[in-house]
């Protein structure tokens, strides 16, 4: 096969917002959901979702051409392998994020990126007038919108994550900014010993779906302190959001926690060396946009756990993406 022509690849690069937003569409309107029993037409699903049935069409065809959905002989679509992610049952599910990062708050910010280059300003704050933070404590739908996409990214890579570190050694687990739970659902059933502290922000924990005769759920921020006597903290894509001086506090704040004998477990994306590993490097770039933090390579991790009181004695890649920076008390 002839390799692709460069102007080729550039363009379909520039043009990847197109399917950014195509996707976005199936995943709001619950598509994969309505093709999980078998092929159906685009009227069929236009009437189900109470779509423009000629506009959805001309999604659903498009959709089908970059491998999300497959256009069968008679007209209808059906799910490929990878529009099955878009499945809110699926094991790997993509479809909280297809609809967050392609809502109006998150795509806007990121059609600001040229204002954060030349200015250094956060171009989600300069798009929205508040962080991110604030704005969705003030948009609910906005907030519920991150919430289902950080529960959907966890299950997505709780599989990896406990057959790559084991977790058997510890009793007792906090997860620090641990959302709604799904880590630690996934830790207690895993191992039927354990225990859980679940640990976030109260409007957060509220939404928390665990096993409360097994798991504490503990309202509070990170930033004031941890609850103390876990075996391990787990901190799973929290310290990426935060620049070198407040992932320094809340690290800080699980050292001031953590027993002589516990680890700490910063599960994040190892920035990697030039050349490669783009998820790190636009997700690098994600949270220049957003929260205003950053990826980190390993020797930058091992500097943040040496100034916080930690010792960096390992990373453990899991297969996903992520890596399990693993710590103890220095």
């Amino acid at each position: 096969m002839a390799a692709e022509e460069p102007t080729v690849t550039l363009r379909r690069l520039v043009n990847g917002y197109q399917v950014t937003q195509a996707i976005h569409v199936a995943a709001v309107l619950g598509i994969a959901d309505l093709l999980a029993d078998g092929p159906r037409s685009g009227d069929d699903l236009a009437a189900a979702v109470d779509a423009h049935a000629p506009s959805l069409q001309r999604v659903l065809r498009a959709l089908a051409s970059v491998g999300v959905l497959h256009e069968e002989a008679d007209g209808r679509f059906a799910l490929t392998d990878v529009g099955a992610c878009l499945r809110s049952d699926a094991a790997d599910p993509v479809g909280g994020w297809a609809a967050y990062v392609g809502g109006h708050a998150h795509f806007a910010a990121w059609g600001n990126l040229l204002h954060a280059v030349r200015t250094g300003e956060s171009a989600f704050r300069s798009v929205h007038g508040a962080d991110v933070w604030d704005y969705r404590a003030g948009h609910p739908d906005e907030g519920a919108a991150f919430d289902r996409a950080m529960t959907d990214n966890t299950r997505r890579t709780n599989r990896r994550l406990l057959a790559a570190y084991d977790f058997s050694p510890f009793a007792t687990v906090v997860d620090v900014g641990g959302g709604h739970g799904a880590l630690l659902a996934a830790l207690l059933d895993a191992h039927p010993e354990m225990r859980g502290v679940l640990f976030d922000l109260p409007h957060v924990v509220a939404g928390a779906s665990v096993d409360e005769a097994r798991c504490d759920v503990i309202a509070g921020s990170f930033f004031d302190g941890v609850p103390p006597g876990g075996d391990a903290y787990v901190l799973k894509a929290i310290v990426h959001d935060w620049e070198d001086g407040d992932a320094l506090r809340i690290l800080q704040a699980c050292r001031d926690a953590a027993p002589r004998h516990a680890r700490l477990l910063v599960v994040e994306r190892d920035l990697g060396a030039a050349n490669e590993n783009p998820d790190a490097k636009f997700s690098d770039l994600n949270m220049m946009i957003g929260p205003g933090g950053r990826e980190r390579t390993r020797e930058e991790f091992a500097a943040l756990f040496e100034g916080a009181g930690f010792a960096l004695e390992r990373a453990i890649p899991t297969g996903i993406g992520f890596s399990v920076f693993e710590g103890r008390p220095a």
